[in-house]
């Protein structure tokens, strides 16, 4: 049994992590905007506590003698239009927030073991012929600055003597939150297809994959960046296909880049290109994938 502190654990991944945390015996402490929110949620939690990334002092003493800090607290990338007010919430989050529970985690007197920081794939250069993996540099525009920016802050814990892994999550796929929900609706009424020319690679993950990942690097003595995608590599013509395959419905319906513009505006260059990004290290360290096909994927995921 260990103590664990989660932020940001109302999300997609949160909720996986947290649920198999306590399925399995551990104390789970959560931080969360809404501590009455989280508690109707997780009621099998040991703590429920406020978090608020500016005010350190509210839960400094809870970080006191845990095993480990899963921290995935961040503003919704993809929530609203990516206006400056959006782009500054998305960046502030991440960057104030990891500076505050690292400076928490290195003020403790006995510290955490490990500190596992959510990432993105956005940090590499997102260009459609290219091959990227946990030692390829950095790419450029919003999203790789924020990602850079957001680790910087994660790497100060390695003054403090504790272990960190940084995981660069893809595109997680789940039944009622996240990419594959948006994506549904279209096909569902027949209506479905590729977002853009369909050439980007795609680079998923299954919900039960990235969650189990992310506790695979609590359990090991790991370290380091582990990218967070299956190792099967599919671009997003061949992705709706097999989705369009496994709903029994037809993947005719292209949307064309310029209206993923118009709706999305800057963020529409996450959509439209795509390199394609290798789990390389994640698997050099021993993480095996329970979904590495994604028809397998998406009959799991649809049939719950």
């Amino acid at each position: 049994m260990k103590k664990i502190v989660v932020t940001g654990a109302t999300g997609l991944i949160g909720q996986s992590i947290v649920n198999k945390l306590i399925d399995r015996g551990d104390e789970v402490i959560i931080f969360s905007r809404s501590k009455e929110k989280v508690a109707t949620i997780f009621p099998d939690a040991v703590k429920h506590v406020t978090w608020d990334y500016n005010l350190e002092k509210e839960w400094q003493e809870s970080i006191e003698e845990s095993h480990a800090v899963i921290h995935l607290a961040g503003e919704n990338v993809m929530g609203k239009r990516w206006g400056q007010s959006h782009k500054k919430k998305v960046l502030d989050s991440r960057v104030i927030g990891t500076r505050n529970i690292v400076d928490a985690v290195c003020k403790a007197e006995k510290k955490p073991s490990v500190f596992v920081c959510a990432s993105a794939v956005g940090f590499y250069n997102n260009e459609i012929n290219l091959e990227v993996d946990e030692y390829s540099s950095e790419g450029k525009g919003f999203l790789s600055e924020v990602v850079q920016k957001w680790e910087k802050e994660s790497t100060k814990i390695d003054d403090c003597g504790v272990r960190r892994v940084n995981i660069r999550t893809g595109i997680v796929l789940a039944k009622n939150d996240g990419a594959l929900a948006k994506m549904l609706t279209p096909f569902n009424f027949f209506i479905g297809g590729p977002l853009g020319s369909g050439n980007q690679w795609l680079p998923w993950i299954h919900i039960d994959d990235i969650s189990d990942l992310f506790i695979f690097a609590v359990d090991n003595d790991i370290k380091g960046i582990l990218n967070g995608v299956a190792p099967n590599y599919i671009k997003m013509n061949d992705f709706s296909k097999v989705l369009g395959r496994t709903l029994n419905r037809p993947s005719l319906f292209r949307v064309p880049e310029f209206i993923l513009k118009l709706v999305l505006g800057e963020a529409a260059e996450t959509v439209v290109k795509g390199s394609k990004i290798i789990p390389k290290r994640t698997m050099e360290e021993g993480f095996n994938f329970s979904y590495t096909d994604l028809q397998q994927a998406l009959k799991n995921i649809l049939s719950d």
